[in-house]
């Protein structure tokens, strides 16, 4: 066996026995299997992704696969849980655990001192942007790209607080309008929120643009990048980005229940976190109490460490095999399968942009596609819908809406894309041959 493939042998499958924090003891920095498509060991990849025996899986937007590493790590924490008890599991595991919070933050280029761990990015959003000090007049400046959940809550911040809701426009790409976005920006503008890649479809936002057009103007820049996150690098630095929120569950390959909020340290005193309890601030006995430094003021005391830790030992693995390598591979495999999805007459594919992300969206005339999904799925093809009341500004218009969804990952192989195309044109063929 090659030096290569025996380190990335202990990479992909170390147990949290032997390794428990990789990122503490053998941290590589470059890809460990190479910095091109062509130089990823898929063989390897694939026997440490128990899931790829049994199933297709083009579902990474939703919630992707677990290495056999990161399941290791998940189920040896609570078998100690259960053999020594929980608080003392996590005493035991304290390294490991604020390890974590280390790989996070090299992640997206940021401190450790800037990252607070949730179980889901929902929590970390509500968790930033409650805590902006708005009062009447204020406005919110968002995109046709942003996620139900976020507009839900600006709009309960206009019922609330009386603040205002821009919509900056899309140009005729699909992806936000750039100059439209820069005219609607104003002295009273509290918040830009944009997501990087949409749940909805292959759009990837220009994040870096309108860093630049927001930095210096007194708003905060909040970066969605739950679906971006181990799909495209993500760095704070050159996004210029004020928060930034995340999921462990989907490309990053991390367990279900993780989520956190990136929070630039400079920002931070411009929030007030609307939750405060004993891991977000110290009462001084009387009537007094301070936060606690960093964002660690955004959490609360309690938390699911068997996550805690799977979350760092996903994101370390992400962080050994190189974002870039990982993206490449990603990208790679959507175009192949965007590309040959649209050769099948009667299908088309609908993702927006200029740049289009590891995220396919497709309908096909005579096969609804919650039926064409039902027949991915009895293929052991593992698919999505989107929904419209996720995102209701779409700018292709509610109506598209459902689509199926597809989203490949550097896991999956070329064989696995031509299975899926070949199921979709079979189905397609057969709806023409009914009609």
């Amino acid at each position: 066996m090659s030096p290569t493939r025996a380190g990335a042998e202990r990479a992909l499958s170390a147990s949290p026995e032997r390794n428990p924090h990789p990122s503490k003891t053998s941290v590589l920095r470059r890809p460990i299997l190479g910095g091109t498509l062509t130089m990823l060991d898929l063989d390897l990849i694939r026997r440490a992704t128990p899931a790829t025996r049994d199933v297709v899986h083009l579902n990474s937007a939703g919630a992707s696969l677990m290495s056999t590493r990161t399941l290791e790590v998940v189920v040896g924490h609570l078998t100690l849980e259960a053999r020594i008890g929980g608080y003392e599991a996590a005493a035991a595991r304290q390294a490991e655990i604020e390890g974590t919070y280390e790989s996070l933050g090299r992640l997206v280029n940021g401190r450790r001192s800037e990252i607070a761990l949730f179980d889901n990015s929902t929590h970390a959003f509500n968790a930033a942007v409650y805590s902006i000090p708005l009062r009447a007049g204020d406005r919110i400046l968002t995109t046709h790209a942003e996620y139900g959940s976020s507009i839900l809550a600006f709009l309960q911040l206009r019922q609330r607080y009386g603040v205002e809701i821009d919509i900056a426009p899309s140009d005729e790409s699909g992806q936000v309008d750039v100059a439209a976005l820069r005219a609607l920006l104003c002295d009273r503008t509290r918040l830009v929120s944009i997501s990087h890649i949409p749940t909805s479809g292959g759009l990837i936002n220009p994040a870096q643009d309108i860093g630049r057009l927001v930095r210096g103007t007194g708003a905060l820049y909040l970066l969605d990048a739950t679906q971006s996150l181990g799909q495209i690098p993500v760095d704070v630095e050159s996004i210029g980005a004020d928060l930034v929120i995340g999921t462990g569950r989907k490309f990053l390959r991390g367990p279900r229940g993780t989520g956190f909020l990136w929070a630039r340290e400079a920002s931070l005193d411009r929030l007030e976190p609307f939750v405060n309890e004993i891991e977000a601030s110290t009462w001084d006995g009387a009537d007094g109490y301070a936060w606690h430094t960093g964002a660690r003021r955004f959490e609360t005391w309690e938390k699911s460490y068997s996550n805690v830790l799977g979350l760092g030992a996903a994101v370390d693995e992400a962080l050994e095999l190189g974002i870039d390598t990982i993206s490449s591979r990603a990208l790679a495999l959507s175009s192949l399968l965007r590309d040959g999805l649209a050769t099948i007459r009667g299908v088309r594919t609908h993702d927006l942009g200029v740049r289009n992300g590891a995220i396919v969206t497709v309908s096909a005339d005579g096969v609804p596609a919650p039926v064409l999904a039902r027949v991915l799925k009895d293929n052991r093809i593992n698919v999505s819908l989107t929904v419209p009341e996720h995102n209701q500004f779409d700018a292709r218009g509610p109506a598209v809406h459902p689509l199926v969804r597809l989203s490949p990952h550097y896991f999956n192989s070329e064989r696995e894309i031509e299975q899926a195309i070949d199921v979709v044109a079979r189905a397609v063929a057969q709806a023409d041959g009914e009609s």
